[in-house]
């Protein structure tokens, strides 16, 4: 089995596109790039665009050599709904657009299902099957899904399925988006296939305190350690979630001591340097971390104002946050988000 990550956090995009080459099939997960659309109150920066349209380019290649392609959920960096043509004469296996699937992913499955049907009169339209806990097998191939398991901690974001290869000779999963895995359901379709390559999103650790739990963090780290203790992994890819920080590896020193070097990246399993870009967007376009008036606010004290600084990245991009963002920061009431707002702009005037 050859494993070709195409892009991801590690390579410049939000992504975790890969190609698979068995024996018997070509098969692509997940054909999907895209870019944070604000990250410290900064657009994409122009060096993130070019990453994104290039590995577009690459991805549409790949597919067109591919037999089966699989969409794990309906998040728009796991697959483009504006490009149904890719999928021409494939075999797609897709997450079910209607059942354990939350409002806004079953709205853009329906539209992109019925874009796939519109190719009926210009081009051979693909087949279609639902793959939420089905095996399927070609020739020697096997390639089965999980069931529907949460995006993250939370149902929030929806449902994904997790995908096991077997080509007879070498064993793949790719865990989609788990956010870690976080997750006892997460965790139990990886350990029952026992694989020896994973591709993992790893904990959304740029979210620490905010949107994702510390205890998703400490189950991410104790399920990491358990599937390295019991499968057979000659490599784990962490990406994805995982690498939208700079210091992306501290969070999980103690899952690199226990793996060593069985510890990747996509970027690594594809034999390049790790290229983090949405990471460093405030780097790319020049600005510094600042310092400011905020310990002076009432109620803010020097923990409250690492949140803040952490969350936002710089006192300008706080100046610039609603009230419903700032609430967004955990700790901050709404009196206290006024009080900060009220105190920037009297900041702003002097």
């Amino acid at each position: 089995m050859q494993i070709e990550p195409i892009t991801g956090e590690s390579m410049g995009t939000r992504s975790m596109a890969t190609f698979i080459k068995t024996k018997n099939v070509n098969v692509f997960i997940d054909p999907g790039v895209s870019l944070a659309p604000s990250r410290w109150h900064l657009p994409p920066h122009p060096k993130e665009i070019k990453k994104r349209d290039d590995a577009w380019k690459k991805i549409k290649a790949k597919v067109s050599q591919s037999d089966i392609a699989i969409i794990t959920h309906y998040h728009y960096d796991h697959y483009n709904p504006q490009h149904p043509e890719i999928f021409s004469g494939k075999h797609l296996l897709i997450k079910h657009p209607n059942k354990n699937i939350n409002k806004s992913q079953k709205k853009r499955a329906s539209t992109f299902l019925d874009a796939i049907k519109e190719l009926e009169t210009t081009q051979n339209i693909p087949t279609i099957s639902y793959a939420d806990g089905k095996t399927f097998t070609f020739e020697e191939t096997e390639i089965s899904f999980s069931r529907p398991v949460p995006h993250g901690a939370k149902t929030r974001l929806g449902f994904v399925t997790e995908v096991f290869i077997d080509d007879t000779k070498d064993k793949l999963i790719y865990t989609s988006d788990v956010e870690g895995p976080c997750r006892e359901d997460q965790i139990t379709f990886i350990l029952e296939h026992k694989p020896e390559n994973i591709l993992v999103d790893g904990p959304m650790t740029y979210l620490l305190g905010f949107r994702y739990p510390k205890s998703a963090l400490e189950y991410s780290i104790k399920y990491l350690k358990r599937i390295l203790q019991q499968c057979p992994i000659k490599k784990l890819a962490v990406d994805h979630h995982a690498l939208r920080k700079k210091d992306w590896k501290s969070p999980l020193e103690v899952v690199f001591e226990q793996g060593k070097e069985k510890i990747t990246t996509l970027a690594g399993l594809a034999d390049k340097e790790v290229t983090l870009l949405e990471a460093y967007r405030r780097e790319l376009y020049g600005k510094r971390e600042e310092k400011g008036p905020l310990l002076k606010i009432p109620g803010i004290g020097g923990k409250m104002k690492e949140r803040l600084i952490k969350y936002f990245g710089d006192i300008s991009s706080i100046k610039n946050a609603k009230k419903e963002e700032l609430i967004e920061v955990n700790g901050i009431g709404e009196k206290t988000a006024e009080n900060i707002i009220k105190k920037l702009q009297k900041e702003e005037e002097k």
